[in-house]
This record gives C-alpha cells, sequence and structure tokens, in this order.
C-alpha cells in the first residue's frame, strides 16, 4: 500500500465559528505537512478524520479553504488516503450524510468510506452501529483509524471513562494502530494516538507535541512524529510571571490567559494587551482577576482546590445519559474560552 506515509489528524476547519484565522492556520499546516513529507521522500499521506469542525453546516469561506487544500494534497502525493471521523459526519451513527464526500471527485485523493484492508493496512473510519465487532477480526499489521477507546485522555484534563464497547484488547491482530478523535498525543502498548495537527484551545495549553508522524512502512521503522514549531499557542500564567524579564514566555501567534495576581489599574491592564499584541505579536490576552481568598483559612492548602476547567469537565464527563454527547459538551465549553 505504501513504502513511506506521512500521517495527520483533526485538523477541524471551520472551528472557532468560521474563524478566518483558524482556517488560515489550518492551510499553513497543510503547505508545512507537505514540506516535511516531500523532504522524508513520502509518497503517500494518511489522514485520520475530523477535517471539517461543523457537523450540522459548511461555510463557503471554509469550504473554499478546504478544496484547495485538498486539491494541493492530491498534487503532492501518488496516494492521499482519506476518511472521516465524527465531526465529518451529519449523524452519529450512519456516515451516508457527511461533510467530505467530495474529496473522491479530486485527484489524487482516495476517499475511504468504509473499513477497507489493503495488503497489510486497514483504515477504518468512524465506526457506526455494531460495526465495532468487526475490529477484532481483521488481520493487518497496520490499523489507522478513529477510535474512542476508554483510559485514554481526550486533553491533557479528562481522561475517557471506560465506557463504550470497542476496548484496546480488541485489537489482537495488529502491531501498529494510529488514531485520531482524542487531541493529546500518546501512547498505551500499540495503540498511538498522533495527536491533533495544531493546539485549538486552551485545553492545549503549554502542550505544543501537535504536528504529524512519519511511518516508514518499507524499513519496518516506528513512527517518527515531527512537531510544528509555527503552531499557534495557549498559554496560561500569572501577570507577576509574564512580566518576569526571564521568563520567555511570549511568542508569536500566542494566545494568553493571564490571572492577576498583581494589583493593576484598568489603564495598566489596558497598556499591557496592547503592548503583547502590538509589539509581541500576540493574538489574544485575556485577563482573569484573581479570586478572593482572603476568607479561607491559611491553613488550608489551597493547591487542591480545583480550577473552573477541571469542575466543569469533571460534571460532564459524570454525565450519566445517552442524550447527551460529552465531547461535544466538552469541545463546546473549550470554544466559550
Amino acid at each position: 500500500m505504501f513504502n513511506k506515509a506521512a500521517v495527520f489528524t483533526d485538523i477541524h476547519f471551520g472551528l472557532k465559528g468560521n474563524s478566518k484565522v483558524h482556517n488560515e492556520d489550518c492551510e499553513r499546516f497543510i503547505d508545512w505537512y507537505i514540506e516535511q513529507a516531500q523532504k522524508n521522500n513520502c509518497e503517500t499521506g494518511i489522514f485520520c478524520g475530523d477535517w471539517h469542525h461543523n457537523r450540522n453546516s459548511l461555510n463557503l469561506t471554509t469550504m473554499d479553504v478546504t478544496i484547495r487544500c485538498m486539491e494541493k494534497l492530491g498534487e503532492v502525493f501518488e496516494n492521499f488516503y482519506f476518511f472521516d471521523g465524527n465531526h465529518d459526519l451529519y449523524y452519529k451513527d450512519r456516515r451516508d450524510v457527511n461533510s467530505t464526500a467530495f474529496s473522491k471527485y479530486i485527484p489524487g485523493i482516495t476517499f475511504i468510506d468504509k473499513i477497507t484492508t489493503i495488503e497489510d493496512v486497514t483504515l477504518v473510519p468512524w465506526l457506526v452501529g455494531e460495526e465495532w465487532k468487526k475490529i477484532p477480526k481483521i488481520k493487518s499489521k497496520y490499523m489507522f483509524g478513529h477510535f474512542e477507546l476508554p483510559s485514554f485522555y481526550m486533553n491533557a484534563m479528562v481522561q475517557m471513562p471506560d465506557t463504550g464497547e470497542l476496548q484496546a484488547k480488541h485489537f489482537e491482530h495488529q502491531e501498529y494502530v494510529f488514531s485520531g478523535h482524542f487531541h493529546k498525543r500518546q501512547k498505551q502498548g500499540k495503540i498511538h494516538y498522533i495527536g491533533n495537527a495544531l493546539p485549538h484551545n486552551y485545553a492545549d495549553a503549554w502542550d505544543d507535541n501537535r504536528g504529524m508522524m512519519i511511518l516508514d512502512r518499507k524499513n519496518n521503522a516506528e513512527p517518527e512524529y515531527l512537531n510544528w514549531a509555527d503552531c499557534p499557542k495557549y498559554r496560561t500564567t500569572t501577570l507577576s510571571k509574564l512580566l518576569d524579564p526571564d521568563s520567555n514566555i511570549i511568542k508569536p501567534n500566542m494566545y494568553l490567559r493571564v490571572t492577576l495576581d498583581l494589583p493593576i489599574s484598568y489603564e495598566e491592564a489596558q497598556f499591557i494587551k496592547e503592548t503583547y499584541i502590538n509589539n509581541h505579536k500576540c493574538r489574544e490576552i485575556t485577563l482573569i482577576p484573581q479570586k478572593q481568598i482572603e476568607e479561607i483559612s491559611t491553613e488550608l492548602d489551597i493547591s487542591k482546590f480545583e480550577s473552573v476547567d477541571e469542575i466543569v469537565s469533571k460534571e460532564i464527563s459524570a454525565i450519566d445519559s445517552d442524550n447527551f454527547n460529552k465531547k461535544m459538551l466538552l469541545d463546546i465549553y473549550n470554544e466559550l474560552w
């Protein structure tokens, strides 16, 4: 099927209300991905799901950039294999209505709309219905998919609870399993979550391990991960650390959430925001007043108090109902920031 493949996942065109900046970041990533694939002599490309973000509709400006990027990929690779994640599907339990089927009309793109095995490689779009029962029966060295497996981390804060039918033990006939869906790059045993192409929100704060993977199948090599150095970055910090000349926190294209642990006036706050945005090319700075804790006993260990993010994430993860999509609720909450 391939000698050497360049792999990425979860780019989410149209995120943040079809943000022009985000879509431009996505196209910059595609250009970088192509450059790295060519440098490393990858003749094949693989995308592991969630090309688009909005499951219900597509904006025309988003479609413009998404088609252009798809055409770039089709022109560069001998074969570019593409399959859907859950965000590409209108229905949770069906794949017939999706936002990406147009890709099969683009030269060079192979759209995978069902579980497909080619030689010792299996490609698996988002599983629907009882399809998960087919996984233990598939014998292939490599499997690429968009899986939702328990005990892995959805992001830095939230671990997937032990729910759902598909388990890690079902991949007994594979040596390597590569998946999209969860945005944090991680590995347990034979299962690799590649991680999203670029950071999307503050759930990715301080974690810049985002980019692509190279798999040299011809030489039976271990997967190699490349980080996109120019990706947008998310940081959370305090004002005292931000103002420390030795902190070296600020980078271009950064989103910054700053807790005000020092007293400042409204005018000083505005000056700080304007200075870092204009002089240091930060994209956004949010200043958050520190909560008053004088009434709390000094004997209490403040470090054990949960943040709002932790509380909300924990409560959403604890929802016990089939009527709510917990991952979608977490995505909505993260986008609010």
